[in-house]
């Protein structure tokens, strides 16, 4: 079972008329943290019509960081102004306990 330690608690709230394009940018983003080894388990939810969330763990703080610095961290800086009714909502967080699926 894979060894989680730290995470990202991104919330992001859509522009009016724009929730449906987050949605979408966001079940795209899968396809980017799929590519990230040190990504352990990635969630975008939402959490009400226009305010969305991504949670995301890693074994350690370099894997964070890694991810932070990747393809979907840099897609979401890009396109804050024409998605997001302000910047993303990033807290770094601790991991105390999990539970994951056996592979």
């Amino acid at each position: 079972m894979a060894d989680i330690n730290v995470a990202l608690h991104v919330r992001v709230e859509a522009l009016p008329g724009k929730e449906e394009e987050v949605a979408a940018f966001l079940r795209e983003g899968l396809a980017l943290v799929q590519e990230e080894p040190g990504t352990v388990a990635w969630f975008a939810v939402r959490l009400s019509p226009s305010t969305f969330a991504i949670f995301d763990a890693f074994p350690d703080d370099d894997a964070r960081q890694a991810h932070l610095a990747g393809r979907l961290g840099s897609a979401l800086t890009e396109r804050a102004g024409e998605l997001f009714a302000q910047p993303p909502s990033v807290e770094q967080l601790d991991v105390l306990a999990h539970k994951l699926p056996s592979t």
